[in-house]
């Protein structure tokens, strides 16, 4: 390194918590600038006032919400988020288009594309169009900080693919095709506490998670669609 590069500022890593919230191991998430005054959520659910009070111990006001998809353990703390603050809600245009669950939301939805950037909470958020687990699935790739990847993949799994409009080989392409493209050092924070470790990077999951062994389409329709 020399002297010029020692003497570059470096570009402060975002500001993410993590929120074990609910029976069924969820992680609701908060992110935005480091040293901001402002934050999102992403899939809140179970326990609104432990959200605000993160916030709060934070010295964060809301500003938006991001969900990865349309599941009630993902989504049934936005009723109550949107009572309390008018918020724009950020989701996949397929993921709108195919369920019924976010039509009480429509007001505040703000569709997104896929591969979509915006600028939220002072960063920017990619928005990856990761079907499989649902039709309009999301991982949320936001720069500098890592990937929010929700139900698509965890430490050592990925997501169920037997719900209506799941599809395993739409999982297999999001895996392989989208989340396989993103460098190896991206930190992963998964939608659930199911593995070993409560953040992961994609690297680890690319050498140890089973599913990313399974290049093969064929094989890996074969062992996500085993019961187990």
């Amino acid at each position: 390194m020399n002297r010029e590069d020692m003497e570059q500022p470096r570009p402060e890593t975002p500001y993410v918590r993590q929120l074990p919230l609910g029976p069924m191991k969820n992680f609701v998430y908060l992110g935005g600038a480091a040293g901001g005054q402002e934050a999102f959520v992403v899939d809140p659910a179970w326990d609104v006032p432990a959200i605000f009070a993160a916030l709060e111990a934070d010295g964060r006001r809301l500003s938006g919400i991001f969900l990865t998809h349309h599941h009630h353990d993902h989504i049934n703390g936005v009723p109550e988020l949107l009572r309390a603050k008018d918020l724009p809600l950020y989701v996949q245009k397929a993921e709108v288009d195919f369920a019924e669950a976010l039509r009480p939301f429509a007001s505040a939805i703000r569709p997104v594309s896929p591969g979509e950037w915006l600028r939220v909470a002072g960063v920017d958020v990619q928005c990856l169009h990761t079907p499989g687990h649902t039709p309009g699935a999301q991982c949320l790739h936001c720069r500098g900080a890592g990937l929010f990847s929700g139900d698509t993949l965890f430490v050592n799994a990925c997501g169920r693919c037997d719900f209506n409009g799941s599809d395993p080989l739409a999982m297999h392409d999001s895996l392989f095709n989208v989340l396989g493209k993103l460098d190896g050092s991206t930190k992963l924070y998964p939608g659930h506490d199911y593995g070993d470790v409560k953040v992961s990077s994609l690297e680890r999951e690319r050498t140890w998670n089973p599913y990313f062994q399974l290049s093969d389409p064929a094989a890996f329709v074969k062992h996500r669609m085993t019961p187990r």
